[in-house]
Order: C-alpha cells, then structure tokens, then sequence
C-alpha cells in the first residue's frame, strides 16, 4: 500500500520509545524514561519520503566490512586466514543479497490524533482507513 499526505492511518504495532529526556524548563536535568503507543492509534499522514532502503542489519554491516577487508588486504593475508574469511563472506552473502535487492522502501511523518507526530517511519507500520 502506498502512502499519500492527508489519508488516515491506523498504527499496526506497538511502538516503544526508550532514551534519556530533558525538560524544556530546566535542560541541565535528564531523566529516564519511555513512551509507548498502542496498536490501532490513528492519525493522518502530512509528508512521504520515497527512496530510502531500510537500515542494513548485524549481518549486512558484517559482509560489507568483512568484504572490504578482503579486497583491502587479502593479497596480502595468509592463504588459511584468507580462506577462512572467503568461508565467513560466504556464510553472510544471503543476507547482503536480500539487503541489496530490497526495494526502496517509502517512509512518512504521520501526526496522529492524540497529538504526537511520528516522522521518518516506515509506511508498514500503518494501515489505511
């Protein structure tokens, strides 16, 4: 399904935010703390972001390092270190595969009715109404 500014949305998740806030009166004190929004909160879309891919995972991040290591150095590694790192890509190239033929995905910036605004999130975390 594809987004556009002004449809209404219904959150499909629970989201969970957890970080360190600060109060706009006194900014030199932090404190702990979380949110969280429940499943089926609804808001309408104000702006959509095309062309972005979804953060690469553990694995993804692994390859490519592991990768650029190899074509770095490898003439210069010894032949079992060499192999066993050309063991270890391999192991990790399914999911560097998968990363690089996922589509562009579609974020958006949703304001939902209780007056919090969600911005940069992936359009599957919401439903059309």
């Amino acid at each position: 399904m594809t987004l556009e500014a002004g449809r209404r949305v219904r959150l499909t998740t629970e989201l969970r935010l957890a970080g360190s806030l600060v109060s706009d009166a006194d900014s030199a004190e932090v404190y702990g703390g979380s949110l969280s929004l429940a499943a089926g909160v609804e808001g309408t879309v104000e702006r959509t972001d095309g062309g972005r891919r979804p953060e690469p995972s553990h694995e993804v991040r692994e390859y490519e390092r592991l990768k650029s290591l190899l074509d770095s150095f490898g003439a210069q590694m010894p032949p079992a270190s060499r192999e066993r790192l050309e063991e270890e890509l391999a192991s990790l190239e399914p999911a560097w595969t998968a990363h690089r033929d996922q589509g562009l995905g579609m974020t958006v910036r949703v304001r939902l009715d209780n007056g919090f605004v969600l911005d940069d999130m992936p359009e599957g975390l919401f439903a059309g109404l």
